[in-house]
């Protein structure tokens, strides 16, 4: 191979890698913007509410008299659920250059596949990272911000130049609904009333890992994966059960809650938020609707964490797939996960090189398939298998099933609704067997 022929690959590579950094960049000012978007979304929602409200008769208004002071209160809800998301942007560290010049993904003409950036369905809020984690070994203090409380600006005293809103590009729907995800999962994760939801789904798996692993030692402590580890309550319960834990996250728009409640929470209850005021459907009452949620429940830095505990941002085939991880984790759990996949096989094949001969992947989930409806997107692709036939490629890939329920599960139900989206969810234990390689050489030793 000539030089100049070395030299051209070298020089595309890094066209690639400006290119991939790029709209890596793009995507996360627009993750930015939605939560930029919040308060101004929200605002031109109670103006429609307002707006129906008027066009009633007047016998209807003198009926419904409470509804505008009602509306003023949501204003204020979303002023305090709106000072939060800008305290915890102006926490956020971006892992990239946000002042770089992202005109190359306008005039590039390479064609990225599988490459999302944000654009996932709204149940995960997935977003795109390779490369960044945060731990959280000591809570850091939070400076408290000049915040002006009014609608539908907020602003700060010194906020980095990334967050001017100058700056923010139109936000589409789909992204200020995936911010409004982010506070119905911090109830999940991380309120007292979330505690429902967090005992059918993530009460079982620990119960299991403790089970499985009776007999954990502190100087030599077994460890556990969580892909799609969300706001990453689950991933800290593992850890404060005595495993070395890595929760994994694809979504942006998750990895910048987390983090801030995982290492800038001073005091439990230190927040608090109002997550069901965007619904006026199936309330039972207006006090019900608006409700304070206080949050976190517990202190997440004086929670009990094992040594080690981390969150990896980054699609989880793209950074597990490198040789380096094969046979390096004693267990592997995936909780409302294996169906955020493009290729479940692909994501069953990785899980299996993972585990250690003997390993155990536990999973409880759903196979509410998330690139089903990508109807027309030539680039997506969605392999959507049912629960027989996941369970026989994981068989192929070496797994033996130990243990096999349903369990009746909910996600980021409203526990006063009128509705509660139910789901019948599978819960495996598998594990892993030897290989033949392994057992052959245990027979000649």
């Amino acid at each position: 191979m000539s030089m100049m022929s070395i030299g051209s690959e070298e020089e595309e590579e890094l066209r690639r890698r400006k290119l991939d950094e790029a709209l890596e960049v793009k995507s996360l000012r627009r993750i930015i913007s939605a939560y930029l978007n919040y308060p101004e979304a929200s605002e031109e929602d109670v103006k429609r509410y307002e707006l129906s409200f008027q066009k009633l008769p007047l016998s209807h208004k003198a009926l419904l008299s409470h509804l505008p002071q009602k509306f003023q209160q949501l204003r204020w809800c979303i002023s305090e659920n709106s000072v939060f998301i800008f305290q915890m942007l102006q926490a956020f560290d971006p892992p990239l250059n946000m002042s770089q010049d992202i005109d190359i993904c306008e005039h590039e003409k390479l064609k990225t596949t599988n490459k999302h950036y944000g654009e996932k369905d709204a149940r995960s809020c997935q977003s795109e990272e390779k490369s960044h984690h945060h731990s959280i070994d000591e809570a850091k203090s939070v400076d408290e911000k000049d915040v002006a409380r009014r609608l539908p600006e907020v602003e700060f005293s010194s906020s980095p130049d990334w967050l001017d809103p100058s700056l923010q590009s139109h936000v589409p729907m789909v992204d200020v609904d995936k911010v409004r995800c982010i506070i119905r999962n911090i109830v999940r994760d991380w309120a007292p009333e979330g505690k429902i939801e967090r005992d059918q789904c993530y009460k079982p798996i620990l119960e299991e890992l403790e089970s499985q692993f009776p007999n954990r030692s502190a100087g030599s402590p077994p460890s556990c994966l969580v892909p799609g580890a969300g706001l990453g309550r689950l991933a800290l319960e593992i850890s404060c059960l005595g495993f070395v834990c890595q929760g994994n996250e694809f979504s942006y728009y998750m990895m910048i809650c987390s983090s801030y409640i995982l290492n800038y929470t001073q005091v439990a209850g230190e927040w608090t938020i109002y997550p069901w005021i965007h619904s006026n459907c199936n309330a039972l009452s207006d006090r019900d609707q608006l409700r304070p949620v206080s949050m976190p429940d517990i202190h997440p830095a004086s929670a009990g964490i094992t040594e080690g505990f981390s969150m990896c941002g980054g699609d989880f085939v793209e950074v597990y797939k490198d040789p380096s991880q094969a046979g390096t984790w004693d267990a592997v759990v995936t909780c409302f996960f294996i169906d955020t996949a493009h290729n479940i096989v692909e994501y069953i094949e990785i899980i299996s090189k993972l585990l250690k001969d003997g390993g155990v992947w536990i999973n409880l989930g759903p196979l509410l398939y998330h690139f089903a409806d990508m109807y027309g997107q030539e680039d997506e692709m969605s392999v959507e298998l049912s629960l027989e036939e996941v369970k026989r490629v994981a068989f192929h890939y070496g797994f033996e099933l130990e243990k096999e329920k349903t369990i009746e599960a909910t996600y980021t139900t409203n526990p006063r609704s009128m509705m509660q989206n139910r789901y019948f969810a599978a819960f495996w234990t598998m594990r892993k067997k030897a290989s033949r390689v392994a057992v052959e050489t245990q027979a000649t030793t």
